[in-house]
Order: C-alpha cells, then structure tokens, then sequence
C-alpha cells in the first residue's frame, strides 16, 4: 500500500514540475537584452558587397541591421560585417507577433499582432516608448523578415510622426515619445496607403497631415500611386489621372515627365522607360541623356542613379550626365551572379536585396523560393 501510494504522490509532483515547465514555456512573457558596449562609430567601409546573410536588415543610424523574427527584433553591426553576428540587443515578446518594423534616426518602432507599439533606442535597445493601437496582421517576413523591416504593413513615417492604419482606423503617434497626436475614421480603401516627404499620408480616398491628421487642400484627385519609395517618406506620386507629380512639401508640385507609365523619381531626376532602355529628364522637362539596354532602375542616391542589369550587375550613373560612376556584380566573393532579384531597399548608401532561385514560385514558403541559405546581400554604395 506505500508503494502504491509513493508512486501515486511521484505522478502527481511530475505533473505539476510538468504543468509548471509549460507554464513558464507558454505564459506570456516579454524579455529584453540590452546592448552592454558602447555604441559603435559610424563606419567608413569600403565600397561593394560587403556581406551575405539569412535575414533582411534594417540598416538604422548607419550603424546598426536590425532584424524582424516571429517573436523577435535583434540588432547587431557593423553594418559591413560579412555575416550575421551575435544580437547587439534583442526584444522577444509571448505570444505576439512582430507585424510591422519602421526605424527613424536612433528610434526603431516596432508594432505587434496585438497592437501594442513599442519603440526601441537603436543604442540600446532598451523601450523609449509604448502605445496601443488597433490589433495589427500577424508576422508575413517568411524566412528572411523583408516584407516586415522594407515593406512594413499599416506603419508608416513621415514629418516626425508614427502613422498607424488598421480597417478604416487611422492613427497618428508622435514619433519622439509615442503620444497619440490623433485618430480618425477613414473611408473604406485607406488603409493601405503611403506617406510623402512633405509629411502627409495619402490612400486611395484622400490625403490627410500626418501630424494633425486634418485632410490637406490643393491635393489632385486619387487614387494614388507610389513613385520612387515603397511606403514611407515618398519624393512623388501620380493621382487618379495618371499625372505625375513630386510631394517634397506641403503642396505637390506638377511634373509632366511623371506621367509616363513606368517611370519614377530618383536622384533628383525622372528616370522614363523607353523602347530602348531608359531616358532621365529633370523636373523642368529637360532631356537630361539616355542608357540603352534592359535593366532596372533601384533608385539612387543624392547623386547616382542605381541600375541593375539581367546579369545581375549593379550600376551607378551620374544623374545629371549619364556617365557611369561604378558598376560591379552583386555577388559576395566568387558567388555565382545566377539568380532572380527579390525584396530590396536602398537607404542611406547602403542596399540590401534577396536573391531568388532562377525557377523561384510565387508562394516565399516554397523551399526552392530562396536562393540559398545567406540568400541576402549587403553592399555599400559610393555616398
């Protein structure tokens, strides 16, 4: 009879140590690591690829990659190093998703499955800030976190602002300390939209000030396309007619060589497709030189237009002069240049890009959708 009881009384504490192992696996948690070295010097690297690495990096400050996992945001550096290092400073939370991640200076502000935002000092990696907001999408990077770092769902920036949408809510949170500076309700159709480099944020049904949140006047009518930006900060834009037009203030500005399909803004000039290859026009409308041949325009720094070519070469053109800067391949030492571009962004001298297999699928969880392992480069851009 104490055998039996003995072994009744083990069951039950093993359930228990089991139950409370779960508990402390599955309870809700949030864990922070702070970065416990100074901060580092901005760098003077050397031109050219520089690194491969199996996560899409936000380059912050350039200083720092930051990385969106699941559960997870992480920094590490240089921004040159030639793979990924162990994490500067990391912020885990339980069960929340990582929806969405825009970064702003020193400021990276992060935004989770249950609407909380939460900004990180890029320094630190210690919390500046938190919010709420309205529920956000789940965690849509895939294996490499591009879609939620370069192409971040229902976040955007613009004019010292945070601007949040979800449905037909729009919010607008001050970036430096995360107050609520407003909220509205939006017409259906709002939700996916952009903002502009004169601070307003623009959807299909109007354009609103993203620090006031009141609609702006002396506005064409939309919908609107995007030009030469993904979602945030965008230099211009084409309306509902299909003209062209530059937001660098408060008030768009016409420009006629917009309005050709396909074109965009970069570098200061428009760059238009042609049977040819490409023509570059200023904002006047003065023809400006041309480059003959397929290729793709990536955007540009102050002064260079970025190309990248069918082999998978990039190239640096002089906007004013068409005269070739630079041209290299983007690859990491002797890596094949045999691959189909992905997600990219270009941002303070620095571009970042997935490499695709050649017979990549549509679906980014195929397991032949990623080139390889590293499937993502860094290269340096003369600035």
């Amino acid at each position: 009879m104490t055998r039996v009881l003995l072994r009744i009384l083990a069951a039950v504490l093993l359930l228990v140590a089991s139950a409370a192992i779960g508990w402390r696996v599955l309870a809700p948690a949030e864990q922070a690591a702070s970065a416990i070295t100074p901060y580092p010097p901005e760098p003077t690297p050397t031109f050219g690829v520089t690194g491969r690495l199996n996560q899409a990096p936000l380059i912050v400050d350039r200083r720092l990659r930051v990385y969106a996992a699941k559960h997870q945001v992480r920094a590490d550096g240089p921004v040159t190093a030639r793979t990924m290092y162990t994490a500067r400073w990391s912020f885990r939370r339980w069960p929340e998703q990582v929806s969405a991640v825009v970064a702003s200076g020193a400021t990276v502000v992060t935004r989770w499955s249950d609407g909380r935002l939460i900004a990180l000092d890029a320094r630190t990696g210690k919390v500046s800030w938190r919010a709420d907001g309205p529920d956000a999408p789940g965690y849509a990077g895939h294996r490499t976190g591009a879609a939620t770092v370069w192409s971040p769902p229902g976040l955007r920036l613009a004019g010292g602002a945070v601007v949040v949408t979800q449905g037909q809510d729009l919010s607008g949170y001050a970036l430096s300390t995360g107050e609520r500076l407003w909220s509205i309700t939006v017409p259906a159709g709002c939700a996916d939209g952009f903002t502009t480099e004169g601070g307003a944020y623009v959807c299909a049904t109007g354009a609103y000030d993203a620090v006031t949140g009141r609609p702006v006047s002396g506005w064409p009518a939309g919908p609107y396309e995007p030009v030469g930006c993904v979602s945030s900060v965008c230099p211009a834009f084409r309306d509902g007619s299909g003209h062209g037009w530059l937001a660098g203030g408060a008030v768009p500005r016409r420009v006629a060589a917009l309005d050709a399909p396909g074109s965009t803004f970069a570098a200061g000039v428009v760059v238009v497709p042609t049977d040819a290859g490409i023509s570059a026009v200023s904002v006047d409308g003065e023809r400006l030189w041309e480059r003959p041949g397929l290729v793709r325009v990536l955007g540009g720094t102050p002064a260079t237009v970025l190309l990248l070519t069918p082999s998978n070469s990039l190239e640096g053109l002089d906007a004013r002069t068409g005269v070739l800067r630079y041209t290299y391949p983007m690859a990491y030492g002797t890596d094949d240049t045999h691959w189909k571009p992905g997600l990219y962004q270009v941002f303070d001298g620095y571009l970042a890009m997935e490499r695709l297999s050649p017979e990549a699928p549509e679906d980014p969880a195929s397991p032949i959708y990623y080139l390889t392992l590293d499937t993502v480069l860094v290269t340096v851009l003369p600035y």
